[in-house]
């Protein structure tokens, strides 16, 4: 059994279930950072940890049927993705509570920061942005995961994807200037 990133990404995608596990494993430093750069982003308004964010992802993972990862980069974006959908999710729920979703007699809620509804007023449209994004242009909404969501540098991407860092560069521009419209509309 070849134990490399790439040789398990392709035990993982014939089935296997123990390379996939292996893989998780073995990836697990960076999805633990990749988890805490997503929960980083909403400013310490969540209470959901990276730790439970990442297993929620992988469980989300591992379930979904057919999704094939052919390389670091692939598995990495989709991870991102996964851990973005719950945080959308997890974001709406809370502010469906908030809004009556649940009847209780609670107190007030002082843990969430002024602004709180626009914060995620602003995350609900960047996910909306993405998943147009990706519908229109998934190498686009690749690049943006990757960049944006896992952190990686310019120059990392284009080695993953095997092209020059100016096209990366470029794609990010293009990426950036699609969103932007969208948001805008």
């Amino acid at each position: 059994m070849d134990q490399t990133v790439a040789g398990l990404m392709r035990d993982a995608d014939t089935g296997d279930r123990a390379a996939a596990d292996r893989l998780f494993t073995m990836l697990y430093a960076d999805l633990h950072r990749l988890a805490e750069r997503q929960l980083s982003r909403n400013s310490g308004q969540l209470t959901l940890g990276a730790t439970t964010l990442l297993h929620e992802a992988y469980i989300s993972m591992a379930d979904r049927e057919g999704a094939a990862y052919p390389d670091r980069a692939h598995f990495m974006a989709y991870a991102s993705r996964a851990m973005r959908g719950l945080v959308i999710d997890y974001v709406r729920s809370r502010r469906a509570q908030k809004r009556g979703g649940e009847f209780h007699i609670t107190g007030i809620d002082t843990s969430t920061p002024a602004g709180g509804d626009e914060a995620t007023e602003q995350l609900d449209a960047l996910g909306e942005a993405l998943e147009g994004l990706a519908e229109l242009d998934p190498p686009l909404a690749q690049l943006v995961d990757l960049h944006f969501f896992c952190g990686f540098g310019f120059a990392e991407i284009a080695a993953m994807r095997g092209v020059s860092e100016r096209t990366v560069l470029r794609d990010w521009r293009k990426a950036r200037v699609l969103l932007r419209s969208t948001l805008r509309d």
